[in-house]
C-alpha cells in the first residue's frame, strides 16, 4: 500500500493515487446501488446524506483500520515519525485503493463481497437521516459564535471529464481548511469534514 509521500517513483514503483481514484468510484456505485435496494421508498434527498455517512474519509477510516491497514502503508519517513500509519486521510486512501485492486483483479463480484462485509452493518444501522459535514460544522459554527463557514473555490484541475476541484473553508478565528473532490459539492464536504476533524469535533 504505497502513499504518495513514499520516495518510491526512482525505483521504479508507482503510488496508490491512481487507485484511490477509482476506489472512490466503485465504492460510491456499491454504496448507492445498496441503498436504493435497502430503502426503495426514499426520496435523493433522503439517500445523499446516507450515502455520503457511508463513503466519508471517517468510515473508511474505520474500516481501514479494522483490517489493521496501517501496518501495510509504504509512507515516508516523515509521514511515519508524525504517525501516518492511523491518520485518518491515508487510511481512507488506503482502503480506496484496496478497493480497487479488488475489482481490478477479481471484478465486481469481488470488490461486492468485500463491500457487503464490511459495510452491511453499516448500511441496516442507517435507520435515520446522519447530518452531513457541512451541516454539522455549520451548526457549530454558529453555536460557537463563530457565524457561518464560508466556501471559495480555489483551484480547478484534471479534464474537462473528469474534473478536480479543491475548495477551501473558513471559519471565523479558525485555520482554513482544503480539500478536493470530483464536484464542488464533494470538495466543500471533505473540507467541512477536514475542519471538523481538526477542531476535534466528533460526528
Amino acid at each position: 500500500m504505497t502513499h504518495a509521500s513514499a520516495e518510491t517513483r526512482a525505483a521504479g514503483f508507482a503510488d496508490n493515487e491512481r487507485l484511490e481514484f477509482l476506489g472512490d468510484r466503485v465504492l460510491g456505485l456499491l454504496a448507492a446501488e445498496s441503498l436504493l435496494k435497502a430503502f426503495p421508498d426514499a426520496s435523493e434527498g433522503k439517500i445523499a446524506p446516507r450515502l455520503n455517512a457511508l463513503v466519508r474519509r471517517e468510515t473508511l477510516a474505520e474500516i481501514a483500520r479494522e483490517l489493521d491497514l496501517g501496518t501495510c502503508l509504504v509512507i515516508s519517513s516523515g509521514e511515519e515519525q508524525s504517525g501516518g500509519r492511523d491518520k485518518p486521510a491515508l487510511l481512507a486512501d488506503a482502503c480506496e485503493a484496496l478497493m480497487a485492486a479488488l475489482y481490478k483483479d477479481g471484478g465486481m463480484r469481488a470488490v461486492r463481497h468485500f463491500f457487503d462485509a464490511y459495510w452491511k452493518a453499516r448500511l441496516t444501522n442507517a435507520t435515520t437521516v446522519p447530518r452531513d459535514a457541512k451541516t454539522r460544522l455549520q451548526e457549530w459554527a454558529q453555536g460557537a459564535g463563530l457565524g457561518t463557514p464560508t466556501y471559495k473555490a480555489v483551484l480547478r484541475s484534471g479534464p474537462d471529464h473528469a474534473p478536480l476541484f479543491t475548495i477551501e473553508v473558513r471559519v471565523q478565528g479558525r485555520d482554513a481548511r482544503r480539500a478536493k473532490g470530483a464536484s464542488k459539492r464533494e470538495a466543500e464536504q471533505a473540507a467541512a469534514a477536514a475542519l471538523l476533524e481538526a477542531e476535534g469535533i466528533d460526528g
